[in-house]
């Protein structure tokens, strides 16, 4: 049952009583100190002149059809990633020159996988497959990494697209490790500064129609050794001599 106004003022009246009398804490709201004033951004350069080309894109920035490849009832669970691969790899060398040896060497490699989804015999660079749905249309995706001669991971996600296969990312890096969370593609990727890391996240881009890396950061690596912390000198009132001696 809900109190009435009179009840409810009486029993602020009595609480007031209780604080003026020292009973109880006064409680109330207590400053925090001063609030720094907030700044605007501050645009630097802005007489500057538009740029006349793009700068080079990390990664792919269009979807790229796989031909020779069927999808049997749109189910990508069906296709043989192996497959995938060796149809991708060897029409599309994303970032890789087709002159390059480590390309060369991979495509050379994916003849010996064995079409039991396995990877394990002979020298096939494919590893496992994953499934997850990136683009948010109901479906799974197919996530491909293959193991290059350079020590880097290329990593491929596809997609069907009314029965067509289609490459929608494409990155190759020296790797560290690969998340998903939800539908982003997180890669972890070696930096050239000691003790730290790239951590890029790839996500579907649906103007785009292909996976994007929508965030990029270099982080402290969680391998990364510590610091060493200087060890403190011995005070001299704390010396064993003068200890003894007292």
């Amino acid at each position: 049952m809900k109190r009435s106004r009179t009840a409810v003022a009486a029993a602020l009246i009595v609480a007031a009583a209780l604080l003026a009398g020292g009973c109880g804490d006064p409680g109330g709201l207590r400053s925090a100190g001063a609030t720094p004033t907030a700044e605007g951004p501050a645009h630097l350069w802005p007489d500057l002149p538009s740029p006349s080309a793009p700068a080079e894109d990390y990664g792919a920035i269009e979807s790229v059809k796989v031909k020779g490849v069927k999808v049997p009832d749109g189910d990508l669970h069906k296709v043989d990633p192996a497959d995938v691969v060796r149809a991708d790899f060897t029409e599309n060398p994303g970032t890789y020159e087709p002159t390059d040896s480590a390309y060369r060497k991979t495509v050379e490699r994916l003849a010996d996988c064995a079409h039991d989804n396995s990877g394990a015999k002979g020298r096939c660079p494919v590893l496992k497959a994953y499934y997850r749905d990136l683009t948010g249309d109901g479906k799974d995706d197919l996530i491909v990494g293959v193991s290059t001669p350079d020590d880097n991971l290329d990593i491929r996600v596809y997609a069907e697209e009314d029965g067509q296969l289609t490459q929608i990312m494409e990155m190759s890096d020296a790797v560290l490790g690969v998340e998903l969370a939800g539908r982003d593609l997180i890669i972890r990727a070696i930096s050239s500064l000691p003790g730290y890391e790239y951590h890029t996240v790839w996500s579907w881009d649906a103007h785009q129609k292909t996976m994007l890396p929508t965030r990029d950061e270099i982080v402290r690596s969680a391998n990364a050794p510590r610091p060493k912390t200087p060890r403190p000198s011995p005070s001299r009132s704390a010396s064993p001599t003068e200890s003894a001696g007292r």
